[in-house]
């Protein structure tokens, strides 16, 4: 049986990279591979770009509205069309996947038994899972994370968001990075600095797990 993979990381940490290296090696052996991204992801448009310079038209995208399982069947019939069949499907900035397309994913792993590889990152700008990525986590067979450094030298874990030289806390949880908007790869003590201590900014609600001291009125 095939398995669905999430291979993770902070921005920078060389997931594009990865996924088209992948693409590469599939191909090199003679297999067919289809390339996907969600739509909202507009940085190069329909193509895949790696920060090192390497970019590749990805062969679908796909719209937040989108019945991903129907679409791939549709892109494997075309391939069938051409003489070949799909050995892999590689999803790159997954974390923009609404929550039943990463379980379309798994679909397309265990009933059609055909190898998924979706790369993503875990949070948002103020520390929150995306929900294709916090599906991913929960059901992927398979998880790996993609290492890079913060400017301090230590593990990178969290993406601070910046508009010029000033780091920003709030703000929708989706903004290509691009002209106006940048990111950086923090470690949790760097992106405490920044934040002033905040995490999340407070408005996903906690839960109080505390116990009281006092005996209950009714046990007594």
């Amino acid at each position: 049986m095939a398995k669905l993979y999430f291979r993770y990381g902070a921005m920078n940490s060389g997931k594009s990279t990865a996924l088209l290296q992948a693409a590469y090696n599939y191909e090199e052996r003679g297999h067919r591979v289809l390339l996907a991204k969600p739509a909202i992801d507009s940085k190069g448009d329909d193509a895949i770009v790696s920060r090192l310079g390497v970019v590749r038209r990805a062969d679908f995208t796909v719209a937040s509205n989108e019945d991903l399982l129907a679409r791939f069947h549709q892109e494997r019939a075309r391939v069938a069309a051409e003489g070949g069949d799909v050995s892999c499907l590689l999803v790159d900035e997954a974390q923009f996947l609404t929550e039943g397309q990463v379980d379309d994913l798994l679909r397309i792993a265990i009933q059609l038994d055909i190898p998924v590889l979706a790369y993503g990152i875990r949070t948002d700008f103020q520390t929150v899972a995306f929900p294709g990525s916090r599906r991913l986590l929960e059901i992927a067979h398979s998880l790996e994370e993609l290492k890079t450094i913060c400017r301090c030298g230590r593990k990178a874990v969290f993406n601070a968001r910046k508009i010029g030289d000033r780091f920003i806390f709030d703000g929708d949880q989706v903004a290509i990075d691009g002209e106006d908007v940048t990111y950086e790869s923090l470690c949790g003590a760097c992106y405490l600095e920044e934040s002033g201590g905040v995490l999340n900014r407070g408005w996903r609600p906690r839960l109080d797990f505390s116990y009281r001291t006092e005996p209950d009125a009714d046990f007594t």
